[in-house]
């Protein structure tokens, strides 16, 4: 199949970049800041690159680009920082801006620009950078966007190379998709990808990489890990053994749905094992959220340790691995840390098996289709998103039995009000958290010194960015009064109204 490839110099939203490819059926791949001409010449039916964008300045930064790729004679588009690597090469002058633009931006396009074909002259795109760019005059190199500064936002040369200072790759750019169908029509990409070649090709990987031996899966009860599980057992059968480690960190009542799910709906074989105590003992006294996870990363695994040693023949440990946990921990090529995920960089160095992860390059909507192709209903499949490490993180400070107990009550409150007024599918996660702030209230006439509660509901497509839910003020006092009024140790409800960036979903 024709292919782009993207050149990761280290953004956050680079695997995105492939992900926008995939979704309009063109195959691609991420590749480091390293990849060389002789690397490429080697990928049949390369059609394109994409430099993507990165954390870094070009006039402090040692990322270079290699001119050598040029000489593939196939079209090349930078993205933010790839587009001041572009501009370096063509002899533009990087500076820093006057105002560093992050956020929603009106930018003004030439959409005579074959990138901008058939769009409007004006919309808003999503800006992330504190450099500005500008050109000599050169006849092969057209300004073909600007901002509301009249900054060159965006560039053309011999219709080969593109820069672009903004980020089309995020959903919050309006016409997206329409960016990334130009270009693969500049690259003359054919779009054969399909989803269902994703399953056939990870199922084919599978078997050849276990063989004979046999595979433990951390089964959390999610979307993710429900999904790794269909596949291993599509692959491997009766060599896949499920568990799930009751961490007493689980919402309300979550064992007892996933044995109606997993073990009388689905017909897995699944062991289920508590190690509650365990898990709270680790974690008593411990707040800081860093240690938090890698406690309950290094705990999960000593769990399953225990648990494979019944067995003969345990060489591999399956996880539903996100590629948005691998971005997030400073995993995903030269990425930032922003937190570390308990399956990611919770994980022990002298982990004795070896790590089957059939999911680590795709998002949560990806991982949703492959379920709808492997057989899950559309109410499990759209069912919340839960973290790993479960309430461990949105218990802020240190975890006890009793505050766990009142944000289990208070989460299945809202939980039970978003569905019954049909929200569910309107809102991609809700939950609560509780604070480590306590304050004065009054209940029958007597002072409260109790919890404050915080509600967090975000609209998302794939996690990487997210908007708070604007939330019917009658429903959300509904919600509210229920939970202090029928939660003990709960005395005031703050509603989370930030985005990410610059939140994250969780708070720890």
């Amino acid at each position: 199949m024709d292919k782009i490839i993207v050149i990761d110099y280290g953004s956050q939203y680079n695997e995105l970049i492939v992900r926008r490819l995939r979704d309009l059926n063109v195959e691609s791949y991420m590749y480091p800041s390293t990849f060389s001409y002789e690397e490429a010449l080697k990928i049949k039916d390369l059609k394109g690159i994409i430099l993507s964008g990165g954390f870094d300045s070009v006039s402090n930064s040692s990322l270079s680009f290699n001119e050598d790729l040029l000489k593939l004679n196939v079209p090349i588009l930078g993205i933010c920082y790839g587009m001041e690597l572009l501009s370096f090469y063509l002899k533009g002058k990087i500076n820093k801006a006057k105002n560093s633009e992050y956020g929603r931006s009106l930018i003004n396009v030439d959409n005579n620009s074959l990138i901008f074909k058939a769009l409007p002259r004006s919309f808003n795109v999503w800006m992330s950078h504190s450099d500005s760019v500008s050109f000599e005059d050169e006849p092969n190199l057209k300004i073909i966007a600007k901002n509301q500064n009249n900054e060159v936002v965006g560039f053309s040369y011999k219709d080969n190379l593109y820069g672009l200072l903004f980020h089309p790759e995020v959903n919050n750019t309006d016409f997206s998709k329409e960016i990334f169908l130009n270009f693969i029509s500049i690259c003359n990409a054919k779009r054969e990808y399909k989803m269902d070649n994703f399953v056939d090709l990870m199922v084919k990987e599978i078997k050849e990489e276990v063989g004979n031996k046999k595979v433990i899966l951390g089964l959390s009860g999610g979307v993710d890990s429900a999904v790794c599980a269909l596949l291993l057992h599509k692959a491997i059968g009766d060599q896949l053994i499920s568990v799930f480690i009751d961490h007493g960190l689980n919402r309300k009542f979550e064992k007892e749905e996933l044995e109606e799910r997993f073990v009388k709906k689905l017909h897995l074989n699944v062991l289920i094992r508590d190690f509650s105590e365990l898990f709270l003992d680790r974690l008593s006294g411990v707040t800081d959220p860093e240690e938090k996870r890698k406690i309950i990363g290094k705990t999960f695994i000593d769990c399953f340790t225990k648990v494979s040693n019944e067995f003969s023949d345990v060489s591999f440990l399956a996880q539903g691995t996100l590629y948005t946990d691998i971005v997030e921990s400073g995993k995903g090529g030269i990425s930032k840390v922003i937190k570390s995920h308990h399956n990611v960089g919770g994980l022990p160095k002298d982990l004795k098996f070896k790590l089957i992860e059939p999911l680590k390059t795709l998002y949560k909507d990806q991982v949703r289709e492959i379920g709808k192709l492997l057989g899950l209903d559309e109410e499990f499949l759209y069912r919340q998103p839960f973290p790993g490490p479960g309430l461990g993180i949105r218990v802020i400070g240190e975890i006890t039995k009793e505050k766990l107990d009142i944000l289990k009550d208070a989460d299945y409150i809202l939980r039970s009000e978003v569905k019954t007024n049909h929200l569910d599918n309107s809102i991609w996660q809700y939950f609560c958290v509780l604070t480590n702030i306590k304050t004065v209230g009054v209940m029958g006439d007597n002072r409260t010194y109790n919890y404050a509660l915080s509600i967090r509901c975000v609209t998302s497509i794939d996690g990487m960015t997210a908007d708070f839910y604007r939330m019917d003020y009658d429903i959300l006092a509904k919600i509210a009064n229920r939970i202090v009024n029928e939660v003990k140790g709960i005395n005031r409800i703050l509603y989370d109204v930030t985005s990410k960036p610059p939140s994250t979903i969780e708070y720890e």
